[in-house]
C-alpha cells in the first residue's frame, strides 16, 4: 500500500523589521510494509536551516496515524544515523522538534538537496519507520571572491573585446540564494559578461569596449560586484586596479578547451593528475604568462598547479564518497592581464577501502522461549560509503542458530527466529552477524548479540518412580518421618519451585490426611498418629508436586506405606471344646503387583500338630481339622507360607503360635514363652556369636604365649653358651649318701653336676648290668678333674680310675 500526501506549510522569517514569506513544501512519502510483527513506512519532512531550538519540524504520531499512548508504550526512539544531533523525538506530543541549530552549508555543503535520515523504532509489536529531513537553503551567506583586490596591467594597444577573466564569487548558499549575477562600476573602457560552467557555477569577464589611452588615463579603479538572489538579496564586491601599459598585442590561448583525467581516491598526494597548456603568440616579457585556478578556495586543497608549466598534482586527500568528481576552471594570465581559461574535469574511481557497518537499531533480549515462529528479536541496518559493488552488502547470520534474516528493504535486516527455542535446553545464544560487501578484495564486518532465553513454564516437575513403596512398623511415634518425596522441575527460578500437597481421599472411611502430613516444602512424609497393623495393613496415597509457574504445572505420585507387624498381640487361644473347623486365625498378605503376579495361595508349611490345623489355600484361614483333645498339647507352633502366582514365584513366611486351653490363667505360662520366644531366639545368636569369639581369643593368645617362651628359652641359651661365670656347684634336696633314704630309690636317682663347658658333652642314659650309668664325653674328664681338685680328692685312686673310665658309675659319683 503506498500513500502519497502533498502538504504545503506558510513559514515566516523575519529578519530585522523585514518579514518574508517562503514556500515549503513538505512532501509526505508513507510506504506501509507489513508483516508478522513490524510496520515500516517512510516518512519525508522539509523544513527550513537555521531553525530554532524547539522549533516544530512535523507531527509524527499524526503523520504514522498513532496515538500518542502508543508512542510511551512501544518506547518510541531515535535509534540510527549521525542525524539524532539534530533532531529529537517528545513521544508526550507525538512530534519532531529541533534539537540543534542546523546549518546547511555545514551540512551538505554544496550537495543539493540536502537532506538526512534516521529510524523511529517502537517495540511491543515492533515497528521500523523511516524518515528523512530535508533542509532548506535560507539567504544567511553574502558571496565573496578569491581576492578582495586584483590588478591588471592592460596594454594601451589592447582591441576592443579583448576579454580579461575574473573568476568567481563563492557563495554557500544554492539554489536561488547562490550568485545570480556580476555588475561592474561605471567607466567607459569595460563592459562586464556573465558565463555559467557546465555546473551551474556563473562566473564573469571584463571585456575591453574602448581602446585605452595611457597618456589620458594610465590608471583605473573599478569595482565588480556578485549578487545572489536571495531575499533579502545579498551581495559582495571585488577591486580592480587597471594599470595601462604599452603594446600587448595577443592572450595566451589553451590548446583545449576541457581536459580530462582519471584517478583512484586512494591515490597518494603528489600524483600527477593532468597537464594543461597554452601558448601566448607575443615575445619577450609579453608573451610570459602564468596558470592559476579560476576558484582556489575551493580547488586549491585538493589540487595543486606549477604556474609555470601547468602541471596539475594532488595536494590532498581524494574520498570517492564525498565527491564523485571534481570540475574547475583553470586560467592562463600574460603580464597585460590578457588570458584564456580552459575546464578541468577529474573522474574518481572508487576503491573498496570502507568495510561494511552495522547498526543494530532495535535488540529485543531476552525473549521468552516460547515465542513463536518468525518472531523479531532485532532490528538492525548494514551500510557501507562505497560505491557500486564495492557497496553493495549481503548479511548472514551463525547457521547453527535458529534465528535467519529478512529483509524488505535494502541494507535493512530483520532478525527473527526460525526454530523453536529451549531454554531448558539452550539458555542463551550468541548470535554472530556478518556483513560483507562485494568489492576485490571483500572487506567484512561483525556484529554479535548475546540473546538469553527466558524461561516460561512448560515443565511440570517429574519423579523419578511413578510409586513409592515405604515400610513403618505399627505402633509408630506420631509425627514420625516415614519417607522423603524428591521432584525435580526442568524450568528456572519460580517456575521451578516445587510444592508438595496431599490428594484428599479416604482410608478406612478416614479422611487418609488424619494418617499421614507432607511437608509442603521439603516433601517429608509425617504419619500423624501410630498404624495398627491389626487394622490396616497398608495405606495408599496421593501426592501432588506443584510448581510455582503461572499457571502452574503439577504431576501425582503414589506412595504405598506398607506397616508391619509387631508381636504385640497375645496368642490365640483355642478352647478344647472346639469343635472341627473352628476359626482360630486369618492370615492376610499384601502382594503390590497386579495381575496374575498378585494372586497369593496359602500353605501349612510347619505345625507342631499337623492334624490338627490347616489353612484356606486362598482366604488364609487356619481352622481346626478334627476335635481337641486333653493329649493335645497346650503350645502349638504353624509356620505359614504364603506364594504368589509370578515366574519365578516369591513367597513370605510367617510364625503364629497357638495355645490350646479353656481359660488364659492355664497358659499363662506358655503364653510368656511364646512372648519371648522370639527375644530368646536372637539371644542365643548373640550368645553363640559371644561364644566363638571367646574360643578365637583364648587360641591366639595360647600361641602367642608358646611363641614367647620358646624365644625366652632360645635367648637363655645363648646367655650361656656366651657366659665366663664360674658355676656354682649344685647338690639336690632330696640328696642321701646311703641307703634309699631319698624320695626315689636310689637305683632311679640320678644327678649330676656339670660346668658351662659341659654343654658340649651329649649325655647318654644306659641300663647296662642291671646298674645305671652315665656315657660322658671325654671333656668331661677334665671337668671332673677340676672338681676333684676343688674337693681335694685328687690322691682318691678310686675316683681317678673312674674318671679315667668311660663309664661313670652314679653310686660312686655322688660322694663327690
Amino acid at each position: 500500500m503506498e500513500i502519497i500526501i502533498l502538504s504545503a506549510r506558510l513559514f515566516y522569517q523575519s529578519r530585522g523589521q523585514l518579514l518574508h514569506r517562503v514556500f515549503l513544501w513538505r512532501v509526505l512519502f508513507i510506504m506501509a510494509v507489513y508483516s508478522i510483527s513490524n510496520i515500516n513506512a517512510q516518512i519525508r519532512y522539509s523544513v527550513p536551516e537555521e531553525m530554532k531550538k524547539g522549533s516544530l519540524i512535523g507531527n509524527i504520531a499524526h503523520d504514522l496515524g498513532l496515538d500518542v499512548q502508543r508512542l510511551r508504550a512501544g518506547r518510541a526512539r531515535i535509534v540510527s544515523g549521525d542525524s539524532t544531533e539534530y533532531v529529537e523525538l517528545k513521544t508526550d506530543k507525538g512530534i519532531l522538534v529541533v534539537k540543534e541549530r542546523i546549518d546547511r552549508e555545514q551540512l551538505c555543503a554544496e550537495t543539493t538537496p540536502c537532506s538526512f535520515t534516521f529510524e523511529i523504532i517502537l517495540d511491543n509489536p515492533m515497528e521500523l519507520h523511516h524518515v528523512t529531513v530535508e533542509i532548506l537553503d535560507v539567504n544567511d551567506h553574502s558571496p565573496t571572491f578569491p581576492k578582495d583586490e586584483i590588478n591588471l596591467e592592460i596594454s594601451e594597444s589592447a582591441t576592443p573585446g579583448a576579454r580579461f577573466l575574473l573568476g568567481s564569487a563563492d557563495d554557500p548558499d544554492v539554489g536561488v540564494n547562490g550568485i545570480q549575477s556580476y555588475v561592474i562600476s561605471q567607466n567607459e573602457n569595460f563592459i562586464l559578461k556573465q558565463h555559467a560552467r557546465p555546473s551551474g557555477v556563473k562566473y564573469a569577464e571584463m571585456v575591453l569596449q574602448k581602446p585605452l589611452d595611457r597618456e589620458q588615463h594610465p590608471r583605473l579603479s573599478l569595482v565588480v560586484t556578485a549578487v545572489d538572489g536571495g531575499t533579502p538579496q545579498r551581495s559582495g564586491n571585488m577591486k580592480i586596479e587597471v594599470t595601462v601599459l604599452d603594446i600587448n598585442d595577443n592572450a595566451p590561448v589553451f590548446n583545449q578547451s576541457v581536459y580530462k583525467s582519471i584517478i583512484t581516491e586512494n591515490s597518494l598526494k603528489g600524483t600527477f593528475i593532468t597537464s594543461v597548456n597554452a601558448s601566448d603568440a607575443d615575445s619577450g616579457a609579453n608573451g610570459l604568462f602564468y596558470y592559476s585556478f579560476g576558484n582556489v578556495k575551493v580547488i586549491g586543497e585538493i589540487f595543486k598547479i606549477n604556474e609555470n608549466t601547468g602541471v596539475i598534482t594532488l595536494n590532498g586527500v581524494l574520498d570517492y564518497e564525498k565527491a564523485k568528481k571534481y570540475e574547475f576552471d583553470i586560467e592562463a594570465k600574460d603580464q597585460g592581464g590578457l588570458g584564456d581559461s580552459a575546464k578541468v574535469i577529474v573522474d574518481l574511481i572508487d576503491v573498496n577501502d570502507n568495510a561494511p557497518v552495522i547498526n543494530v537499531m532495535s535488540f529485543s533480549n531476552p525473549v521468552t522461549e516460547d515465542a513463536p515462529l518468525g518472531t523479531t528479536i532485532a532490528i538492525f541496518s548494514v551500510k557501507d560509503l562505497d560505491a557500486g559493488d564495492n557497496g553493495h552488502v549481503h548479511c548472514t547470520v551463525d547457521r547453527n542458530t535458529p534465528f535467519k534474516l529478512q529483509s524488505s528493504l535494502r541494507n535493512y535486516y530483520t532478525l527473527v527466529t526460525d526454530a523453536a527455542l529451549d531454554r531448558e535446553r539452550v539458555a542463551d545464544y550468541n548470535i554472530t552477524i556478518t556483513a560483507t560487501d562485494s568489492g576485490s578484495p571483500a572487506l567484512s564486518n561483525q556484529k554479535t548479540l548475546n540473546l538469553k532465553v527466558s524461561d516460561v513454564n512448560d515443565n511440570p516437575p517429574w519423579f523419578r518412580k511413578s510409586v513409592y513403596t515405604t515400610y513403618v512398623t505399627e505402633n509408630n511415634s506420631p509425627g514420625l518421618s516415614i519417607f522423603t518425596l524428591s521432584a525435580q522441575d526442568d524450568d528456572w527460578n519460580q517456575n521451578a519451585r516445587i510444592s508438595y500437597l496431599l490428594d484428599e481421599a479416604t482410608v478406612g472411611g478416614s479422611p487418609v490426611s488424619s494418617f499421614i502430613s507432607v511437608n509442603a516444602d521439603s516433601g517429608v512424609v509425617h504419619a500423624l498418629r501410630g498404624f495398627d497393623y491389626e487394622q490396616m495393613k497398608s495405606v495408599r496415597v496421593c501426592v501432588k508436586a506443584q510448581d510455582g509457574g503461572s499457571p502452574p504445572l503439577s504431576t501425582n505420585v503414589t506412595l504405598d506405606i506398607i506397616i508391619q507387624d509387631q508381636n504385640d498381640n497375645a496368642p490365640q487361644i483355642v478352647p478344647r471344646a472346639a469343635d472341627v473347623g473352628y476359626l482360630v486365625t486369618k492370615v492376610v498378605a499384601v502382594d503390590v503387583d497386579s495381575g496374575q503376579n498378585a494372586w497369593l495361595s496359602y500353605k501349612l508349611q510347619k505345625a507342631t500338630d499337623r492334624a490338627l490345623f490347616e489353612v484356606g489355600l486362598q482366604n488364609g484361614e487356619i481352622r481346626t481339622v478334627r476335635q481337641v483333645t486333653d493329649k493335645d498339647a497346650v503350645k502349638q507352633k504353624l509356620t505359614v507360607v504364603v506364594e504368589d502366582n509370578g515366574q519365578p514365584s516369591r513367597s513370605a513366611v510367617v510364625s503364629i503360635n497357638v495355645a490350646v486351653a479353656d481359660s488364659f490363667p492355664e497358659v499363662l505360662s506358655e503364653f510368656t514363652d511364646f512372648t519371648h520366644e522370639k527375644q530368646y531366639n536372637d539371644n542365643l545368636t548373640f550368645y553363640l556369636v559371644l561364644a566363638l569369639t571367646a574360643v578365637s581369643f583364648l587360641f591366639i593368645t595360647c600361641v602367642v604365649v608358646i611363641i614367647s617362651v620358646k624365644i625366652y628359652r632360645w635367648r637363655q641359651s645363648r646367655f650361656l653358651y656366651q657366659s665366663n661365670l664360674p658355676v656354682i656347684p649344685y647338690y639336690p634336696p632330696h640328696y642321701a649318701d646311703t641307703g634309699v633314704t631319698g624320695t626315689l630309690p636310689h637305683g632311679y636317682n640320678y644327678e649330676v653336676c656339670m660346668t658351662t663347658d659341659s654343654r658340649k658333652s651329649d649325655c647318654k642314659f644306659s641300663t647296662l648290668g642291671g646298674q645305671n650309668v652315665l656315657v660322658v664325653d671325654p671333656s668331661f674328664t677334665e671337668t671332673m678333674q677340676r672338681a676333684m681338685k676343688e674337693k681335694n680328692c685328687l690322691d682318691d685312686p678310686e675316683l681317678q680310675e673312674m674318671v679315667r673310665s668311660p663309664f661313670l658309675k652314679m653310686t660312686k659319683i655322688n660322694s663327690i
